[in-house]
């Protein structure tokens, strides 16, 4: 027998119960999302639909001490109308005023918060080249606003929040009301924000990253080697200073802060020249609104060669194509199948909590923090150091539930890293 539906009015009770633990994720964000520091500026990026909870991290905000908050607000049908009815060529320049507003918050030293809700497929139909023109523009003239995060020198978190396009697509076949109360409940599991001390919850969560880099980085491996049932058949070589990463980040004055909630992922970036073989999609990708299905890529010498989709070809080829760099690799990652998200059996068809579900690897820019002087070097010396540079960064999930990864030596010998879409130890 299918469960019984909730009507509204007990969808309204049920999500009006859960508002000490909303008040609980909005302090989680601020305290340990972005670590805001008293007098530091907060720049909350959000969307309209969920201006409720955008007003919860406001007054948690100002309660942390907060110098000032900048609310920026965002709306899946504003951007839909605007990239229906306005020409390619205007989204190859991002406006002067947005550009002086997030390079003059980054160069201040502003905290960055963005809230991620949005419909899936709110751009179905619409030219990839848009969005991805509009992407561009702003990753290569906002300067001190992209190198402030990728550079250490600016705190930021992304963290979900429910909308009732993207919660009826997790949840199909329930109404508005139960399915944004649903989607609420999982975003509070998945974050460990559904207990009664969240932040205590991300410290101990932080300590397990700590314990596996460590096994990661002293091994220092030459490569992994991937394989499932598939057709994955992949090696990615990694550079000779690589550090693996996850959990925690720091900024360049060691400020310690959590990039995403959720994440289960450690991560490095890849040798920008050293991958070969293909690799199959193991999940769905929501990528600029638009969906890709059932997809492959084939590498040689670092560089997407081929590839194919079931459904979204073109966007996907709009992602290898957005610049020259961006067919390479920019990061990998290594998520066990044991992790919330995936134990929950959802696919949230958002990168934020499907990649934190998954292995994955992403097309584009490489981390600075991930290479022994990254992080005092330039574009060139990030080039020469291995790390890709790109406009853009866009994360595919691979880790199939039969998943093995190998760690290989300079000397080709190999340590099972990854069975069967768990870390080696889990067996």
């Amino acid at each position: 027998m299918p469960p019984i539906p909730m009507t509204d009015e007990e969808c309204r009770i049920a999500t009006d119960a859960l508002s000490d633990q909303l008040d609980l994720y909005a302090n989680l964000l601020v305290k340990k999302g972005v670590a805001l520091k008293p007098g530091q500026e907060l720049v909350l990026d959000a969307p309209v639909e969920r201006a409720d909870f955008a007003r919860r991290v406001v007054e948690r905000a100002y309660r942390a001490g907060a110098g000032h908050v900048t609310v920026i607000w965002h709306d899946d049908a504003v951007s839909r109308l605007t990239y229906e009815n306005v020409e390619t060529s205007w989204f190859e320049n991002t406006p002067s005023w947005q550009v002086e507003q997030l390079n003059s918050l980054a160069e201040a030293g502003a905290a960055f918060l963005f809230l991620e809700g949005s419909d899936p497929s709110s751009l179905k139909g619409i030219d990839p080249a848009k969005p991805a023109a509009a992407r561009k523009a702003r990753n290569t003239q906002c300067r001190s606003f992209r190198d402030g995060m990728d550079f250490g020198r600016n705190v930021w978190c992304i963290a979900g929040v429910p909308v009732a396009a993207w919660a009826r697509e997790v949840f199909p076949g329930k109404s508005d009301a139960e399915a944004v109360y649903r989607l609420w409940n999982l975003i509070l599991a998945t974050s460990r924000a559904d207990g009664d001390d969240p932040e205590s919850a991300w410290e101990t969560h932080n300590a397990s990253f700590e314990k596996t880099k460590r096994w990661l980085n002293q091994h220092h491996f030459d490569a992994l080697r991937y394989r499932s049932s598939n057709g994955t058949d992949l090696t990615v070589g990694l550079t000779a200073g690589h550090i693996w990463d996850g959990g925690a980040g720091r900024t360049v004055t060691g400020t310690v802060f959590f990039p995403n909630i959720p994440t289960e992922e450690l991560f490095t970036s890849p040798d920008r020249k050293r991958a070969d073989g293909v690799v199959y999609s193991a999940m769905p990708l929501v990528h600029s609104g638009q969906v890709i299905r059932d997809f492959w890529i084939r590498f040689e010498g670092g560089c997407a060669v081929e590839f194919d989709a079931e459904q979204g070809r073109e966007v996907l080829r709009s992602i290898i194509e957005a610049d020259e760099n961006s067919c390479r690799l920019g990061e990998v990652a290594l998520v066990s199948k044991n992790t919330p998200i995936r134990q929950s059996k959802t696919l949230f068809y958002d990168t934020l909590y499907d990649e934190n579900a998954s292995c994955h690897l992403a097309l584009g820019m490489g981390f600075p923090e991930c290479v022994e002087g990254g992080l005092d070097a330039d574009k060139d010396g990030l080039l020469a150091l291995g790390v890709n540079q790109s406009s853009t960064h866009v994360d595919f999930m691979v880790g199939s539930d039969d998943l093995n990864i190998w760690g290989v030596d300079a000397d080709g010998a190999e340590t099972p890293v990854f069975v069967g879409g768990q870390w080696a130890w889990e067996e």
